[in-house]
């Protein structure tokens, strides 16, 4: 049941990556917050397969760092994809 913590510890992080990186118009408002639920829940499973119980606080911290180290470069990332793509559409199109 504490997995359920984990997926919104990391919706939560990536709902503040996708805030507070530059490029929001660019990427959906879902995106972010369902990759860190993603990456924490990932990361939760994987720990308690390994034998970690949710006592350690190991599990908990990895289930709130992995998000922020995965979601907030990804915003980047994503962000700088899409106007690259987008600028190459505009001259291919002979747009402005």
């Amino acid at each position: 049941m504490e997995i359920l913590l984990a997926l919104i510890f990391g919706a939560a992080i990536g709902a503040a990556a996708h805030y507070s990186v530059t490029g929001r118009d660019t990427r959906g408002a879902a995106l972010l917050p369902l990759v860190g639920a993603l990456s924490s829940s990932l990361v939760w499973m994987i720990l308690t397969w390994a034998g970690l119980g949710p006592d350690n606080g190991l599990l908990w911290l990895s289930a709130v760092v992995v998000p922020a180290v995965v979601t907030f470069p990804l915003g980047v990332v994503l962000a700088r994809v899409r106007r690259s793509h987008d600028a190459r559409a505009r001259a291919r199109l002979k747009l402005s």
